[in-house]
């Protein structure tokens, strides 16, 4: 068994730092144990958040180890400072976009790396500060920005857009069979500025559906979709696994947690791509595209959380992880 898997998460460093509270990072010893951090070594927490992961990283590679952490939210940047403090120049944590990582590693002269971590989506952080706007369960202005810099929020999205484009965001982003019943409930009240404005014109639009039968709540689906389109988040993703790829030294391995099908998707069908030698049709007598395999797929099926951490945290339970390694 790898030394990682025997790393405990410490009680004070997990849990809070100057009494804020600190959510425990989802997967985090499936993570140390795909990514495998030893002395020496150099890291990338594409999406730092709080510091969770960041912390096991750097606690596993002392005393030399470094780690680059990104994240486009200030806020968190700012809590995950205090909470590494301890690592000093080890870890240098910046407030910027993944898809600056090879910009980012130019700067640091870092040729390559070991282990690159993404953890997409929404943090607990994030969702459990009500004026950030993400959840339906909190009154809150629609904003759902990750970066709080930037111009577009879901509110613009929600009282700009027409009927024809909102139904668009909802069915692509969020998969909502009924995207035309709620735009066109939205486009018919609007303006709407708050999560509960929205929330209840969702739970109008689909009232007399067979919505009542599902397992999540109505505005699940529309939430999803509009966050994923104020952040882009789907198109960043697209971006960043390549600059990844590229990053990593031989051996080097690359994580993703995903959090519902659509991010998977893309994830899943990249690593499938760039394991495989040759793309051409499969009745195609000769190979003319030239592809080379440059990752190895370690997990040919998404690892799950245990029922254990599902239990401490519900919202570990849509987590997938998928791991690769980078050829030799």
């Amino acid at each position: 068994m790898h030394r990682a898997d025997l790393l405990p998460l410490d009680g004070e460093e997990m849990t809070s730092v100057n009494h804020r509270i600190i959510h425990h990072p989802v997967l985090y010893q499936e993570i140390i144990h795909a990514l495998q951090p030893e002395r020496g070594g150099f890291f990338v927490d594409c999406t730092l958040g709080t510091g969770g992961h960041a912390w096991g990283i750097l606690k596993l590679s002392s005393p030399d180890g470094r780690l680059l952490g990104m994240d486009l939210d200030a806020q968190a940047i700012s809590i995950a400072r205090e909470r590494l403090v301890s690592f000093g120049t080890r870890a240098t944590l910046i407030h910027t976009s993944f898809v600056t990582l090879i910009e980012q590693l130019h700067k640091l002269n870092w040729n390559s790396v070991d282990g690159i971590l993404l953890d997409l989506g929404v943090s607990s952080f994030q969702l459990d500060t009500p004026k950030r706007g993400f959840s339906f369960l909190q009154d809150a202005p629609l904003d759902m920005r990750f970066d709080l810099s930037s111009h577009v929020k879901a509110s613009d999205l929600v009282n700009v857009l027409s009927e024809e484009e909102l139904t668009s965001i909802l069915s692509r982003y969020g998969e909502e069979r009924y995207a035309h019943k709620i735009s066109r409930e939205i486009v018919q009240n609007r303006p709407l500025n708050t999560t509960f404005e929205l929330t209840e014109m969702i739970e109008k639009a689909v009232k007399n559906t067979r919505v009542k039968e599902r397992r999540i709540h109505p505005a699940t689906r529309t939430f999803q979709a509009l966050r994923i389109a104020v952040n882009r988040e789907l198109e960043n993703l697209e971006k960043i696994l390549p600059q990844a790829v590229t990053s990593l030294s031989p051996s080097g391995r690359l994580a993703v947690i995903s959090f519902h099908s659509l991010e998977d998707r893309i994830v899943k069908q990249f690593l499938r791509r760039e394991s495989t030698d040759c793309l051409c049709p499969p009745r195609q007598p000769v190979c003319t595209c030239q592809h080379q395999a440059v990752l190895l797929e370690i997990t040919r099926r998404p690892i799950r959380p245990q029922s254990s951490e599902i239990e401490q945290n519900s919202r570990a339970r849509s987590a997938r992880l998928r791991i690769a390694e980078k050829k030799k």
